[in-house]
Parts: structure tokens; C-alpha cells; sequence
């Protein structure tokens, strides 16, 4: 819709609400003029704060998501620092019961060596014995015999 068309709507919506006839040239139609040249004015001011708003806006969104980045990446980092810190703990305790254990289990196993190695003495000392008694006796059989 034009301005001539708009102006003529306007001048049948005065006729029709008020009974006045209003000529092309009435002041009351330059006041209209006036308003809605001010109204576009306002309209193209107001978008280009809004457009300027916009784009603070999206400045500071964009500001605080590289905040907030960079802020859950240093909290990742403490995490994954404390994470390691308590698995070398871990390891380490882990380590040492596996070492006591390992410890446990050899002096276990070199007891059992220790009372083997007894009874395999106290045998070698029977079966020296044994072999003197033997060697005794035959001399004693060749000497008398």
C-alpha cells in the first residue's frame, strides 16, 4: 500500500468515524504526513540499536563461551591431575601389598627349603654313617677272617 492510497484510506476512516469531509490540503493531513515520516524515522533508529544490541549481545555470548571453556578445560585438568595423583597412590599401595605378599609367600617357601635341606643333611649324615659302619665291618671281616 502507497502513501496516496494510505492517504485516501485515512480520509474515509475520518469521513466515516467523525462525518467530516477533509480535503487532500488539510492541515490536520500534513499532521499525519509529519507523524508517519517521525514513526519510519523512529522505526529505522530502533533497528539499528537493536542490530548494535545484537551485536553486543553476541559479543558477550561469545566472551562468556570462551570463559566457560577455558574454565571446564582448567577444572578437566585438576581432575585429571588428581585422578593420576591418586592412581600412582594406588599403585604404589597396590605395589607394596603385592611385594609384602611376594615377601611372605618366599620366606614360606624357603622355610619349606630350610627343613628340606635339614632332612636331606640329617640323610647324607645316615647314609655316611651307614657307609662307615660298612667299611668298619669289612675290615674287621678281613682282619679276622
Amino acid at each position: 500500500m502507497n502513501a496516496d492510497e494510505k492517504i485516501e484510506q485515512l480520509i474515509r476512516e475520518i469521513a466515516s468515524k467523525h462525518g467530516i469531509a477533509v480535503a487532500r490540503d488539510d492541515p490536520i493531513l500534513v499532521l499525519q504526513t509529519i507523524n508517519h515520516r517521525l514513526l519510519q524515522d523512529s522505526v529505522v533508529a530502533q533497528q539499528a540499536m537493536l542490530d548494535q544490541y545484537k551485536q553486543e549481545l553476541e559479543g558477550i555470548s561469545n566472551r562468556w563461551s570462551l570463559d566457560s571453556h577455558e574454565k571446564a578445560e582448567r577444572i578437566l585438568n585438576v581432575a585429571l591431575e588428581a585422578s593420576r595423583e591418586t592412581m600412582a597412590q594406588l599403585v604404589q599401595a597396590y605395589a607394596k601389598a603385592a611385594s609384602a605378599a611376594t615377601e611372605e609367600k618366599m620366606k614360606t617357601v624357603m622355610a619349606g627349603a630350610d627343613t628340606m635341606t635339614t632332612r636331606a643333611y640329617r640323610a647324607a649324615f645316615l647314609n655316611l654313617s651307614a657307609a662307615c659302619i660298612t667299611v668298619c665291618a669289612m675290615v674287621l671281616v678281613l682282619v679276622f677272617d
